[in-house]
């Protein structure tokens, strides 16, 4: 099972050099994370593993920051989606994206800005069985890496791809293949 990202669909193509989806596996992009999280916390289904891919981690924002994402968001959403775009395929080019855009919802965008990581809840998926995997970008202009970085590491195994973005996509991007010497491994 997949969740895809704010303002995407089908996105889960994005990450198939870094996951193969299989019945017993919950992975999530960004937005997508944090539904993936919660998915796997109140199932009661087998599940082996939950990958969290660029987990959108707002939790050390101002309350200032959130107000003006939701304030620009409303005075032009389609502005707004547009430099989203940009900033999450940073450094690679926007163009990779076209068809996986999708609509998304100030709704969405505030669940996105406000939810909280909960390490109790990590904790408890984890004494389940389940693995935990967290990928993150080097250079992600959407969330703070090395914030993500110290709070995941505690407890999942967090990989780092130096450079890469929110999407993970490198700026010479072959998607099928990424090499040992872009990616370092935490916790």
């Amino acid at each position: 099972m997949y969740f895809s990202g704010f303002c995407l669909k089908n996105d889960n193509e994005l990450f198939s050099s870094l996951f193969k989806p299989n019945e017993y596996t919950v992975a999530g992009f960004s937005y997508g994370a944090q539904k993936a999280l919660e998915y796997v916390l109140n199932c009661q289904t087998r599940v082996d593993k939950l990958i969290l891919f660029s987990p959108a981690f707002f939790q050390s924002s101002t309350q200032s920051f959130i107000r003006a994402q939701m304030r620009y968001f409303g005075a032009n959403h389609e502005q707004y989606i547009e430099q989203f775009y940009m900033n999450a395929t940073h450094p690679a080019d926007s163009s990779m994206i076209t068809s996986y855009k999708s609509q998304g919802t100030a709704k969405e965008l505030e669940e996105l800005l406000t939810y909280v990581w909960d390490i109790e809840k990590l904790k408890t998926i984890k004494t389940r069985g389940v693995g935990i995997e967290v990928f993150v970008g080097g250079m992600d202009k959407i969330v703070d890496t090395e914030r993500c970085l110290e709070f995941f590491s505690k407890i999942c195994t967090v990989y780092k791809i130096k450079n890469a973005g929110h999407l993970l996509l490198p700026h010479q991007v072959n998607t099928s293949v990424l090499r040992a010497s872009e990616i370092v491994r935490f916790g």
